[in-house]
Formats: structure tokens, sequence, C-alpha cells
């Protein structure tokens, strides 16, 4: 009996292992590919027969229809009447519409609640050709199969994409503890599904679908929920997705050119130019006698004795990024390009519809022609996304307090560290978010940062006789927003409610100890390290 059980195990293992690797299917470019958590497997043309659930893709239709047809509708307010709303707000909070699409509230978009009638939904989007299943707006439920290659048709027409694709980056931020933007960086924008498995209804099945940045559609599908598919196959996914030029531009920016070099002339050839836009090669001769050749494709105007550089966001930050420093090596370069990026959020000021900055040593230095491929596609690898919770600086060679030294940071990418992890290092209290919604995730207390370090001063001596301390370089203390004080390693930042009482400096030196201790088991062992708080505190 023993035996035949053995065998029968035997058997089962493989099989099991077979459904425990079973890859993940990516419908993207008319191509269905095939993928494991590191790699492309396999590819072919895209079946018209694969199906995938709906699961919670039907709230983007919704949100599209919303954005497009001009809706006002009110935000959705939290009573803790209904168990969904978990997904939504706590009870007394509420939640607008593109938080809602963000966090999935389903409760935010349903019909009913919108006042969205059948026949008026159908009219919609028969106008634009949309497949039979998209037209009846009670079969738009999370159970309801549908093509891919139909869902993909779909999403590259869909109205109100720009806005969609902007706000879904926040899906891919917020995945796995920030752990998928590090490796996917700004090129995903997708609504995350999950539902019931195929063949076991007690399993799970999701996925995501959306668009690439620069428009593509795509979806994914695979076992498990959506959040375990986007932490699962990030790898496989970072060689998948491009990172090609154009990337999404956003708005313009306008750069005086030169701005501490008064200019002279402008030379075509031997002919003086008159002001107004350049196209082709010319030559700067500056008031101090020095001369440079330059290019421009239209970009560039000559207005009198200045010359104004007029360019999309992301070829500004590719400029940058090629004057400032270099595009490699590549984890360096992704992260100066966010540092560039938010540094122009930070410090612009507004001229209409544009963006206006100077091109100086005390701002930010442009490149006076275009781009090189090189430089373009980290700043495409990294579109929209920005740092919040900090002041953002950086220079050559010289670190700081929240300042990128470019030459660390190719030290730690030579070194192999990911550009979220040199940001991190660099900008500490910082947190990855995008353009045109900065959130931080550390809400700073800067007293209580101030505190500790000053006591830690006092405490060195004492602290360097324990074995396995390590003192803590680039740290954040930022305010708890509820539960017990807990420091998170990865990101180096301590979570306190403060530092007023003795309770709370006691808190802030236990989380902190954690920290400093976190590579010897002396750091895991909770009696040793409340002991050691209350003897640096109290005694």
């Amino acid at each position: 009996m023993t035996r035949r059980l053995v065998w029968w195990l035997l058997c089962l293992m493989p099989a099991l292992a077979t459904a425990q690797d079973e890859p993940l299917r990516l419908g993207f470019k008319g191509e269905l590919l095939s993928l494991s958590p590191t790699q492309v497997i396999s590819r072919e043309p895209l079946p018209a027969d694969v199906q995938t659930p709906l699961g919670s893709l039907w709230k983007l239709f919704v949100y599209g229809w919303l954005v497009d047809t001009g809706a006002r509708e009110p935000a959705y307010e939290c009573r803790g009447q209904s168990k969904e709303e978990v997904y939504c707000c706590t009870a007394g909070g509420r939640i607008e519409r593109d938080q809602a699409l963000v966090k999935s509230c389903g409760l935010y978009f349903e019909p009913a609640r919108l006042g969205i009638a059948g026949a008026q939904w159908r009219e919609y989007w028969q106008a634009r050709q949309a497949p039979k299943w998209l037209l009846d707006l009670p079969s738009l439920q999370p159970q309801t199969r549908v093509s891919v290659a139909e869902l993909l048709k779909v999403l590259a027409v869909m109205p109100a994409q720009d806005q969609a694709r902007r706000v879904l980056l926040d899906v891919v931020l917020n995945a796995a503890d920030g752990n998928v933007v590090g490796e996917l960086g700004g090129r995903l924008r997708v609504k995350t599904w999950s539902w019931l498995g195929d063949l076991d209804p007690s399993s799970r099945q999701g996925g995501f679908a959306g668009w690439t940045a620069d428009g593509t559609p795509i979806w994914a599908g695979g076992r498990g929920t959506s959040q375990m598919v986007l932490r699962n196959y990030g790898p496989a996914l970072a060689t998948v997705l491009p990172s090609s030029w154009p990337a999404e531009a956003g708005k313009c920016v306008e750069v005086g050119l030169f701005a501490r070099y008064p200019l002279k002339r402008v030379l075509s050839g031997d002919r003086v130019l008159a002001p107004g836009p350049l196209q082709g090669d010319y030559r700067v001769e500056f008031a101090n006698g020095n001369q440079l050749d330059i290019h421009s494709d239209g970009e560039l105007f000559l207005l009198k004795d200045k010359l104004v550089a007029r360019l999309d966001r992301e070829e500004y930050v590719a400029r940058v990024l090629q004057r400032e420093a270099r595009p490699e090596p590549a984890e360096a370069a992704k992260a100066l390009s966010v540092a560039i990026r938010t540094y122009l959020l930070q410090n612009a000021t507004r001229n209409g519809d544009c963006l206006s900055i100077d091109d100086s040593s005390s701002r930010q230095r442009v490149a006076p022609r275009p781009a090189a491929t090189e430089s373009r596609n980290i700043a495409a690898w990294t579109s929209d996304l920005v740092l919040a919770g900090s002041n953002v600086t950086y220079h050559s060679d010289q670190p700081g307090p929240d300042k990128l030294s470019w030459l660390q940071a190719v030290e730690q990418a030579n070194a192999g560290q990911r550009y979220d992890a040199i940001l991190l290092h660099a900008y500490p209290r910082a947190s990855l978010s995008r353009w045109d919604n900065p959130v931080a995730s550390c809400d700073a207390l800067p007293a209580a940062q101030d505190w500790l370090q000053k006591q830690r001063r006092g405490w060195r001596p004492r602290l360097e006789s324990e074995v396995g301390y390590n003192e803590v370089n680039a740290f954040a203390v930022c305010r708890l927003a509820f539960g017990r004080p807990f420091v998170d390693r990865e990101r180096q930042r301590i979570y306190v409610r403060g530092v007023l009482s003795l309770q709370d400096r006691l808190d802030l030196t236990h989380e902190y100890l954690h920290l400093a201790f976190e590579a010897h088991p002396n750091g895991q062992d909770e009696t040793y390290i409340e002991g050691l708080a209350r003897h640096l505190l109290l005694e």
C-alpha cells in the first residue's frame, strides 16, 4: 500500500509542477506570447478564438465613457454598508473617478449609480463599431468571456485612452511594493483583472489589459491573481515592453537657451539671421567671443537677441541627460532622468500652456540639438515618472542631502543596483510617482529625523561596542497613519507617530535599532532591541 502511494505521488508531482509553471499568456502587437517568469518561451500569431474573462476590465470602459461624454458624476461615499467598499475607501471617506479606476472600486462604476441607460450605452458604442459584448450593458460582467483579439481592437480606439494611460501608471507604481515599477519603469499603463479559475473555481486567474506608454494595446492572463502576475513576471515583461521613441510627450517646455551667455548673432553660413524659426544647421556667436554650432528641426526660435527652444517634455529630459551626463550605464541614466523630470516639475514656471525654464548651470543645461536615440530611449523608459516627497537636486560628483551624485550613481549601477535603489539612496524620503499626480508614500517628520540624528551622535560610543551594529547613513522618518510603529528595511524608512512624548521617542529609537542591526540576528530579537532602546533613552 505504501509503495502504491509513493508511486501515485511520484506521478502527481510532475503534473503539479506543470500546473505551477503554467506560462503567462500575453496578447501584444498581433501575437500571442508565452512567458516564463524570466523570458519569452514562444510566440505565434494571436488566434481569434483565445478568450478571457472580463474580470474588472468592464470598469475601464465605463471610465472611458464618463471621460468622453464629459460626465460630472458625484464621488462615491463609503458608509460601511458593503464589503466591496474595501476596494474603495474606509467608512466615512470618499473616492473620485481616477482613484476609483486605479483601486478597482466597482461600486463607483455601477451603471445604476451613474444613471447610464442601456439604450444610451448601446448607441454610444455602436457609433464606435464596438464588438457585441460591449454593446449590452447588463452583460458587462466580470464572468463575461470575450475574444482577446476583439478586446485589443477596441482598446486601440477606445475614447479617453490618453487620460486613462496617465492614470493607470499608478497601478504599476502601487504593485508589489514598488518592485514592478523598478522592473518596468513607466512603460506599462494597465487595468488589472482577476476571476475564478476556468477549470477549478477555487483557484484564481488574473492579469491586466490596457496599453504600453506609446498607446499599443496589451493583454495578459495567467494563473493566480493580477498582483501575483505583475509580481512574478516582471523580468519577462521587461524584455518584451518597448521603450522606443516617441514617448508620451506631455505639455511643452519653453527653454531659454544660453541664459547666462548673451548672444551677438546667429549665422547660417555667412548670413546673419533675422528673428524667426530655425530649420537646419547654424553657428551661434556669443558676446564674449565664443562660438557654437547648433541644429534645429523647427523647435528653435530666434527672438531678438535670445534663442528659445520649444520642446516636448520627454525630449527636454533626453536633452538634459545628454548635456549633463550620458545614457550609460543605463540604471544610473534612468535614475538621473527621473531626477531631471522632477527638477523640471518643481522649478519651472508656467507660461500659458507651457512650462518655462532657463538653460543654465543654476538650473539644468540643455543640449542645443536633438537628443540622440540612446538618451531618448532612457527618457521613454522612465516616461512620466517623478519623485514626490523631497526637493530634488543633483550634481556631477558631490552627493548630499536630497542630492544625487552622477559619479556615485554610476558606481552604484556598475555594482548592480537598479535605478529605483539608486534614487532611494539619494532621496530616502521620496517616492516614485507620476508627473500629473505626485504623491509621496512617506509623509516626512523632519523634527523626529533631526532628533534622532542628534541622539545618534551621543549614542555612538555605546552602540559601536554592540555586536552587529551598523550605523545607517541614509534613512527617513515618516508619519505612521495607523497601527503599530514599524520599519521598512527595503526603503530605509521608519514609521512612527512623532517625537513629542517619551513613548514616541522610545518607539523611534526601537525602530531605528531594528534598521541598524538588520544584518545581524540581534535585529530580529525584540527583547534585545527593546532593552537596548530603553538603556539608550532612559539610562
